[in-house]
C-alpha cells in the first residue's frame, strides 16, 4: 500500500465544471480523515473512504473532522486557499496520511496528504498543521 501526496485529478476536473466553495463562513463543509499505512491514497483517489482510515479515538471519530476554511485569496498570479489547523484530544492514533474532501458535495476528495512517516499520538493531542497560506506554501494552490 503507499500514499502519495497529489491534489485529485478528479477534483481538479470538479472545479472546472461543478461547485467546491472555499469561502470561509457560507462555504461548502470540508472534512479531513486519518489513514494508516495500509492504506492506498493518490491522485486517483476521488472520494471519502473508511477503507484503512484510523480507528475513532478521542475527539476523533470515523469520517474524520471539520476543517475551518480560510477564504481563497491570491498572490501574485497564484490562487490559494488554505485551512486552519486541526487538532483531535485524548486520541490514540497512529496515521500516515489523510484526505481532505468536501462533505457538502458528496464526499469528493480534494487531495491527499502524506505525512512522511507513520505519525502518532497516544492518550494525547493529534494536530495537523496546515503550510503557510502563501503562494509557496499552501495546501490548495493555482498557479
Amino acid at each position: 500500500m503507499a500514499i502519495t501526496q497529489a491534489v485529485c485529478t478528479s477534483f481538479k476536473q470538479e472545479i472546472l465544471v461543478e461547485g467546491h466553495d472555499f469561502t470561509a463562513t457560507t462555504g461548502d463543509t470540508f472534512k479531513i480523515a486519518l489513514y494508516t499505512s495500509s492504506a492506498t491514497l493518490s491522485a486517483s483517489t476521488t472520494a471519502y473512504s473508511s477503507s484503512n482510515e484510523v480507528s475513532a479515538s478521542g475527539t476523533y471519530t470515523a469520517g474524520g473532522g471539520s476543517l475551518t476554511a480560510v477564504t481563497p485569496t491570491t498572490s501574485g498570479t497564484t490562487a490559494i486557499c488554505d485551512f486552519a489547523d486541526i487538532s483531535f484530544t485524548s486520541a490514540t492514533i497512529t496515521a500516515r496520511g489523510a484526505v481532505v474532501y468536501n462533505s457538502s458535495n458528496s464526499n469528493k476528495a480534494v487531495c491527499v496528504l502524506d505525512f512522511g512517516g507513520d505519525k502518532t499520538s497516544t492518550s494525547g493531542t493529534f494536530t495537523i498543521q496546515f503550510p503557510a497560506a502563501d503562494s509557496s506554501n499552501a495546501i490548495l494552490r493555482l498557479a
